[in-house]
Order: C-alpha cells, then sequence, then structure tokens
C-alpha cells in the first residue's frame, strides 16, 4: 500500500533525498482510493510543507517535534510501556512477527518505530493493515492530539492513519486529556531529566548511566532518525485536520 509508505518517510528525519521524493510522494497520494477527499489535501499540505521547506529549518523543527520528551516519541511500545521490561518483551515478539513475513532489519533500528512499522504493514494485506492500525488507534490518537496542540504540520499523518484504522478519535476528550499534561519538552522539563540521570550511576542491569535511562535512549534515538527501508526502491513503484469523528 503505497500511501502507508509515503506516510513512513514523511515521518522521517528530512533529508535531501526525502526533498527530492515530492513528486512520487504527491503521485502515491492521488492514486490513493481509500483516504477522503479532505485528508488527502491536509496530506499534500504537509509534503509541500516538508518538501518545499528549508531543509535546516525542517530538520531542526523535526528534532524538536520528536526527540524532546517522551509525550510525541515515534516508539510506539514508549507510549504503552515506557522503561518496563514489557517493552523488551514486545519488542522481541513484533520482531518476530517482521521475521515471519520475511522483514529483517538492521541491528540499530527499534522495531517499534513508527515509519518502520508503517514499511512493514504496506507490504500486508489490507484487512490485517486494517487490524493493526486498528490496535493502535488510541496511539495515533493521542500523538494526533498532541501535534496539533503544538501546532505541528504532522498532526495531519496521525489523522490519515485514524481514517485508515476505521476508527473515529473522540476529540473532545482527547483534547481533554492532552490539556491536562504537563509538557515534557520544555527546557525545565528536559533539564530536571538529566539531573535525574546524573544521579543514576547505575541501571537495572548495572550499566553506566551514559547508556541507560530516558537521556542514553534518547541520544540513542537522535542516531536512529533514518530507518532502513525494505526496499532500495521505496517509491520508484510509485507512479502517475480531520479523521472520522472529528
Amino acid at each position: 500500500m503505497q500511501l502507508l509508505k509515503v506516510i513512513a518517510r514523511v515521518l522521517e528525519y528530512p533529508t535531501d533525498e526525502l526533498q527530492a521524493s515530492k513528486d512520487a510522494l504527491i503521485a502515491a497520494v492521488l492514486e490513493d482510493n481509500r483516504l477522503p477527499r479532505q485528508n488527502k489535501e491536509q496530506l499534500l499540505r504537509c509534503i509541500d510543507l516538508v518538501c518545499d521547506g528549508d531543509l535546516l529549518d525542517m530538520q531542526e523543527n523535526y528534532v524538536g517535534t520528536f526527540d524532546k520528551g517522551r509525550a510525541t516519541s515515534l516508539l510506539l511500545f514508549e507510549h504503552v510501556h515506557g522503561e518496563s521490561r514489557d517493552r523488551g518483551q514486545a519488542m522481541v515478539d513484533l520482531m518476530e512477527q517482521y521475521r515471519a513475513n520475511g522483514l529483517e532489519i538492521d541491528a540499530k533500528e527499534l522495531p517499534d518505530y513508527l515509519p518502520l512499522f508503517l514499511e512493514y504493514l504496506s507490504t500486508r494485506p489490507w484487512e490485517e493493515i486494517r487490524n493493526w492500525l486498528e490496535d493502535i488507534h488510541h496511539i495515533l490518537g493521542l500523538l494526533g492530539e498532541r501535534l496539533y496542540q503544538r501546532e505541528s504540520l504532522y498532526h495531519v499523518l496521525m489523522d490519515s492513519l485514524l481514517v485508515l484504522s476505521g476508527r473515529e478519535a473522540n476529540r473532545q476528550e482527547l483534547a481533554q486529556i492532552v490539556a491536562s499534561e504537563e509538557r515534557d519538552d520544555t527546557p525545565e522539563a528536559l533539564d530536571k531529566v538529566w539531573e535525574e540521570e546524573m544521579v543514576k550511576f547505575v541501571d537495572d542491569q548495572g550499566s553506566s548511566c551514559s547508556t541507560g535511562g530516558v537521556v542514553g535512549q534518547r541520544r540513542r534515538e537522535l542516531e536512529q532518525t533514518q530507518t532502513i527501508h525494505l526496499s532500495d526502491q521505496l517509491m520508484t513503484d510509485a507512479t502517475p485536520r480531520q479523521a472520522g469523528g472529528a
């Protein structure tokens, strides 16, 4: 499903390659027959902004949006399990799902990274795609609302995924939940996390704090912003704000 590949690409760290693929991305959106017209228009606008904007500005905006704090993390299981041991098992299970369907990912990639997950889904039958998206619709809804309240252009990507999931989002309820949350991407919040990490000299496995916990995890995630695609021809075969209930 080419549309999922488009969303995956736009959710990645902006690069020259991404901006150069604008025409192929637009063509794939226009050819899609599942997304309503309004969502298509919003998605096309998002592609325009990402591909036509100054690359350095887009990269700075991306890091500020997705790599500061947990609330807008693109690591799915972080929103469900945090740093608990359950997250590790969930990633193992997802990795096995990938392998069972012929996907081997690079060792540096985390299997719950949303762009990678979407690329995997793009190779699956429609019913399976919809079931998976339905399973994570609550994460997509919260991500979309958080991005919307932060005036981020990326919120339309989550809205599109929600539409494809077939689940309606209660926008009023989501807005109330997000409005009540304490922002975790402010300088004060980030300083607090850093201070907590500084006193955590040894993590649960006895390793250095420089590789464990939130700060170490954030550094690793910044190094993992570009996914290993399922194919070098991700878009070569692509030719000529409101989800349901909004």
